[in-house]
């Protein structure tokens, strides 16, 4: 009877981890389709939609509003400014690349997760994971182009960025939340953190939005918030080692997306691209599926 019920609560959170995917792909299609703004400004309204929602999830759930002290609120500091900063690089990304081919860029957040884990956190990387970290570069390589004047673009290389940012910021949040910071707070005070960073930087550039435009960041907060849930509930219903691997769902509600709106097919390079990190992410995957069982 157990295994029944862990198996329904695994198929749960796969479902929940799909869901996540078309929200933060839905998310990358509105950033896009809000047009020339800064990049600032669709950061600031991405994360000033999802404070409301965490903050009433926080109350909710009566925890405080304070942030703790000490070591952890620095790994706090240390997530959100890697976060924000990736976030920047993957807007701009999204904006001057195929939606598709910027989600992919910053789906190699994990694989810089297991560079920093190695400085940061002491932890060995394994022969495995040094061949998977490999060829997700090489995967990533082929998504800047090797070849013709896509080679290694500004806006490819700040989309590389933006996955560095974000396996930075996972890094520094398995030192939060290891120290017993719920993920609900992370969220809120990534989301405040970003906000609060990115009204002095409108200042530099900013441009007034129509009413067109705001519907639409909205709709990529909506989706953001939607998506950070998601992935939150997939992840309370199954361990990581379990469903990790289908987050890269994302990628196909991308392309999708890339074609119906903007007409974005990628090339054979992107989709060879694609191949090698998606090899690479199942990979690892299952072998730490693997060492678990061991």
């Amino acid at each position: 009877m157990q295994n029944v019920n862990q198996g329904k609560q695994k198929y749960i959170g796969i479902l929940y981890i799909i869901l996540a995917g078309f929200f933060f792909a839905g998310m990358t299609a509105f950033v896009k389709l809000s047009g020339d703004l800064p990049s600032t400004e669709k950061v600031f309204w991405r994360n000033a939609i999802a404070i409301f929602f965490a903050a009433a999830t926080l109350k909710k759930r009566g925890i405080s509003f304070v942030p703790p002290q000490g070591k952890v609120c620095w790994y706090l500091i240390g997530r959100a400014t890697a976060g924000f900063l990736g976030m920047l690089c993957n807007f701009y990304a999204i904006d001057r690349l195929y939606i598709a081919d910027a989600n992919m860029l910053n789906k190699l957040s994990p694989f810089f997760a297991v560079l920093f884990s190695y400085f940061l956190l002491k932890e060995k990387i394994k022969p495995y994971q040094f061949g998977c970290l490999l060829l997700a570069f090489i995967g990533a390589l082929c998504i800047m182009k090797p070849s013709g004047e896509g080679l290694f673009t500004f806006a490819a290389f700040v989309g590389l960025l933006g996955g560095l940012g974000a396996g930075l910021a996972y890094t520094f949040l398995r030192k939060a939340t290891g120290e017993g910071v719920p993920g609900p707070y992370v969220v809120f005070f990534f989301s405040t953190f970003s906000t609060l960073c990115c009204i002095p930087l409108l200042f530099i550039n900013f441009k007034m939005p129509s009413f067109q435009q705001v519907l639409l960041l909205c709709g990529a907060g909506l989706c953001a918030t939607g998506g950070q849930f998601s992935i939150t509930a997939a992840y309370s219903h199954a361990p990581a080692r379990e469903i990790s691997v289908f987050d890269y769902v994302q990628i196909i509600f991308a392309t999708i997306f890339g074609i119906l709106f903007f007409g974005e097919l990628p090339d054979g390079w992107s989709f060879l691209g694609y191949a090698f990190i998606g090899v690479a992410s199942l990979t690892m995957f299952l072998m730490k599926k693997r060492e678990v069982v061991e």
